[in-house]
């Protein structure tokens, strides 16, 4: 870990309080954890995934229930892969791990034609024998390391591209119908991940061994969103206050919601139609994470 001067310690005790916090709301929120889970830990040797570890280690310390971790990476077998890494890491850390080998990167190559990206194809491989794993290892949660900037590019994916109003679910059933896949880091921004990452020097694996483009529809809606925080502070936030609170019958899906039976008798429903109203604008600014964390403070001392 960096060594840091009495104000960066300061504001690296916020930051690590915020995710933490994160974490477990997102865990409570959904009832990710329970007791005598014993939850696979996804390591990929990215920033997110190391976080996600590093937070689930420190709540585990702590909370009111037991349940167990296991840190599992998949060797893929991809030329340049400094295999020796994430062992020594996790062996030094004193967490149970285990590294399963299988030689995908064969399969993508054999499979994706030249200069066209791998990532779907190696995505659905690498699920496919982390949930197997799962199953013969007796976990009985999985633990994905998407935050929540993922969550949001992937609604703006599916809506641009897809036609869809879909996004990451926090908690789900794997697609083999056989395990539960949860996402602790659900609340958790990314750049708040990015630092804790940098002072916590995590030895980090590039994802970009393969060579493989990255999926630019997803970089450019990366791009969209960081163009916005820069120019719109409070948009980002805003945006995944709204995925948490969904008014079906103000929207269009006719499956979701039973537009056909609403006549005169029906009674007014979810406020009306409020569309073309003035908004309500709040009488005094709202807190942000910084100002809330501040009065955290005060309350302490």
């Amino acid at each position: 870990m960096q060594e840091l001067n009495t104000k960066d310690k300061y504001s690296f005790n916020k930051l690590q309080k915020r995710l933490r916090r994160n974490v477990g709301q997102a865990i409570a929120d959904f009832n990710m954890i329970e007791e005598g889970d014993k939850v696979m830990v996804c390591l990929s040797g990215g920033k997110d995934s190391y976080g996600m570890l590093d937070i689930l280690l420190s709540l585990q310390a702590s909370a009111p229930i037991h349940f167990d971790l296991i840190a599992v990476n998949l060797d893929q077998k991809q030329p340049g892969f400094p295999e020796h890494i994430l062992p020594a890491y996790l062996a030094e850390l004193g967490v149970p791990f285990e590294v399963v080998e299988e030689d995908t990167y064969a399969i993508v190559k054999e499979k994706v034609p030249e200069g066209k990206t791998t990532c779907a194809l190696c995505s659905r491989l690498r699920r496919g024998i982390l949930y197997r794993r799962a199953l013969e290892l007796g976990c009985t949660k999985i633990a994905l390391g998407h935050h929540r900037d993922d969550i949001l590019e992937t609604l703006f994916l599916n809506m641009f591209y897809g036609g869809k109003l879909k996004s990451m679910p926090p908690k789900l059933v794997s697609d083999d119908g056989k395990n539960v896949v949860i996402r602790p880091l659900a609340y958790c921004k990314e750049k708040d991940l990015a630092r804790y990452a940098e002072i916590k020097e995590f030895p980090i694996i590039p994802c970009n061994l393969c060579g493989s483009q990255e999926n630019l529809q997803r970089k450019a809606i990366k791009q969209m969103m960081q163009d916005w925080d820069r120019r719109f502070p409070g948009r980002i936030e805003t945006m995944f206050t709204a995925i948490q609170d969904v008014v079906p019958s103000h929207l269009l899906d006719h499956k979701l919601f039973d537009f056909k039976s609403i006549n005169r008798d029906s009674g007014i429903i979810d406020g009306g139609d409020k569309a073309f109203d003035p908004p309500e604008l709040p009488t005094a600014p709202l807190l942000n994470i910084d100002e809330m964390d501040r009065l955290d403070v005060i309350e302490v001392r």
